[in-house]
């Protein structure tokens, strides 16, 4: 299923918003909308910042999914699990 996310963000000195239409799993979403839409969110963010580069002032000002749900905080929250599979 897709669902619609709007950010506004802040970056370089300018206010911008950016939307757009992302895949989530069915099952995770039954489970944890709000959640699942906050990871696809931090994801989406986190490749606008780095097209930004990396800018001292960049900021998430707010979150929406699917017209009027706020995950602004919960976004915040996501935090990147990092793979460790180094043999020692």
């Amino acid at each position: 299923m897709n669902i619609n996310i709007k950010v506004n963000l802040h970056a370089k000195g300018n206010n911008f918003l950016q939307s757009g239409s992302f895949p989530v799993a069915n099952t995770e979403f039954k489970k944890d909308p709000d959640w699942t839409a906050a990871i696809a969110a931090y994801e989406w963010i986190q490749q606008i910042q780095n097209e930004y580069g990396s800018s001292q002032d960049f900021r998430i000002d707010q979150v929406v999914y699917n017209d009027d749900i706020d995950i602004t905080e919960l976004v915040k929250k996501v935090t990147p699990i990092i793979q460790d599979d180094l043999p020692f």
